[in-house]
This record gives structure tokens, C-alpha cells and sequence, in this order.
């Protein structure tokens, strides 16, 4: 296999597995899977953060808002590494409820990766609703 399909084949499992549980409440998964060295950071749809603390405080708050998700699908449009550098650009289609409200959503996702001993991690994550 070569690099690409290794990485392919982790965000297809691990980083999927991450994002459901994630909708279900369980933040212990996306933490998990978040880069250890700064720099680390988020544009989100709902709210940015910058350093780890930041980043470890947001998928909290997140995984306190969701649950009961009854769909989440990562459509993924394009992606590469280079070296251990890594990308991914897609949609994530999730039907999930948001503090108790049931709501559908597509949300434009890119994220950057770093490899780390031997390990992918989140380095970046940059997403914002689909609209029209």
C-alpha cells in the first residue's frame, strides 16, 4: 500500500469512527485523534479555537450539545499527502440532535494532518455550513 491508500484506509476508519462518536457525545475518540504539538486550530461552524487547550475545550462543548445521531457521512472530494503532511476536503452530512432538537446538516470541511509518531493527527480543521 502506499501512503495515500494508508491514509485513506485511517480516515475511512479511525477518523470516521472519531467524527460518529463524537455526534453520539463521546469526545474521547476526536480528542484521541488531535495533534499533540502546537500549532493546532479550528475555524468552526459554530466556533473557533487556537493552542490545544482551546481545541480540547471546543470538542467538549461540542460533544455536550450532540447525541442521539442517526446519520453522519463524510463525502469526501479531494485529498493528498505529501510527506507527512496530509489534507482532506469534503462534506459531512449529519442528522443528529443539537441540545436535545433533532437537525440535518451539511457542513464544507477541510482538515490538515500531520503525521506524528507514525501516527495521522489533526492539525487544523476548518468548516462552515453548506448553504444554497
Amino acid at each position: 500500500m502506499t501512503d495515500r491508500d494508508d491514509f485513506l484506509a485511517w480516515v475511512r476508519s479511525a477518523l470516521y469512527d472519531a467524527e460518529f462518536a463524537l455526534h453520539n457525545g463521546d469526545p474521547a475518540p476526536r480528542r484521541a485523534l488531535w495533534s499533540r504539538t502546537e500549532p493546532v486550530s479550528v475555524l468552526g461552524a459554530w466556533r473557533n479555537a487556537q493552542g490545544r487547550g482551546e481545541v480540547d475545550a471546543l470538542i467538549g462543548f461540542l460533544a455536550d450539545g450532540f447525541s442521539d445521531c442517526t446519520s453522519y457521512a463524510f463525502e469526501l472530494l479531494a485529498y493528498d499527502v505529501v510527506g507527512a503532511m496530509a489534507y482532506t476536503v469534503g462534506l459531512e452530512h449529519t442528522s443528529v440532535s443539537v441540545n436535545g432538537e433533532p437537525r440535518t446538516y451539511t457542513l464544507r470541511v477541510t482538515q490538515v494532518y500531520r503525521r506524528e509518531d507514525g501516527e495521522w493527527r489533526v492539525a487544523h480543521r476548518h468548516g462552515d455550513t453548506l448553504t444554497g
